[in-house]
């Protein structure tokens, strides 16, 4: 599964909705709506003064070709060498948390999940679809998940409309009256046998009730619907039991660096 993931789910499908690309030795650099973002296989033995230079290089090609305001060196556990995080955060980037990558057959998850009542009202999961509706949608899914994640890097309304209208992901939401209590997308990664499961912020009120689960359930049918086989997700220390006991293997974790302008 971790070959299948390097093989896979690294460089080009990362870089599948980048405005601009550019390719320098093993490292792809892209720029997206939300910003700047690195990608790469493996670093292809580069250590020492020759990985500085590239890190260098990096920094230069984001700061002075690009407006970015930011770029993120997205690290995995297994990267080598061993001390690339040392050396980021030593060309003036920041560590983000730890998160864990997982990995396992949609099916295992895609399973029917009961939910009670909250004092607040009925639980209902549902897909957003295109329409009249789907900007509001989107925009209270958004900032649910801007108040639990923070960090301001995440999808604007109007690339996530752009991905809802193309099919590039599917936007799901668990709605409790009128609040969204928890949302997260669904992206099929074309050619691969992957979907990314995204998302999955719920608000500290609605935790605890199988919310979470309930929309990672909805998302895995709709993905089996659509003939994907896998699923990965970069879930935090909250998520992680949830995914392992629907069957999901824990294969390497993964550490955002962010350089800001």
């Amino acid at each position: 599964m971790l070959t299948a993931y390097d093989d896979q789910l690294r460089t080009d499908a990362e870089m599948a909705r980048a405005h601009d690309v550019q390719r320098e030795g093993p490292l792809l650099w892209g720029v997206f709506d939300h910003g700047g973002f690195v990608s790469y296989r493996d670093l292809g033995g580069l250590a020492g003064t020759a990985l500085d230079e590239a890190i260098e290089r990096t920094v230069a090609h984001f700061r002075d070709d690009t407006d970015v305001e930011s770029f993120e060196w997205k690290s995995r556990g297994h990267d080598e060498p061993a001390d690339l995080g040392e050396r980021l955060v030593a060309h003036g980037l920041v560590a983000e948390p730890v998160e864990t990558v997982m990995v396992g057959e949609a099916s295992l998850l895609a399973s029917d999940v009961p939910l009670a009542d909250t004092p607040q009202g009925p639980v209902v999961v549902r897909r957003i679809e295109p329409g009249p509706d789907a900007v509001p949608d989107l925009t209270r899914m958004l900032e649910a998940q801007e108040s639990v994640f923070g960090g301001g890097r995440g999808p604007s309304v109007a690339s996530a409309l752009r991905e809802l209208t193309s099919g590039a992901s599917e936007f799901w939401i668990a709605e409790v009256g009128d609040r969204v209590a928890c949302g997260g997308r669904l992206t099929p990664v074309e050619g691969t046998d992957f979907a990314g499961i995204w998302g999955g912020s719920t608000l500290p009120e609605f935790r605890g009730r199988g919310i979470y689960r309930a929309l990672v359930a909805a998302r895995a049918r709709s993905a089996v619907a659509r003939g994907i086989r896998l699923v990965h997700s970069d879930c935090t220390d909250m998520s992680r039991p949830i995914l392992e006991r629907s069957g999901l293997r824990a294969i390497t974790t993964t550490t955002p660096y962010v350089w800001t302008r």
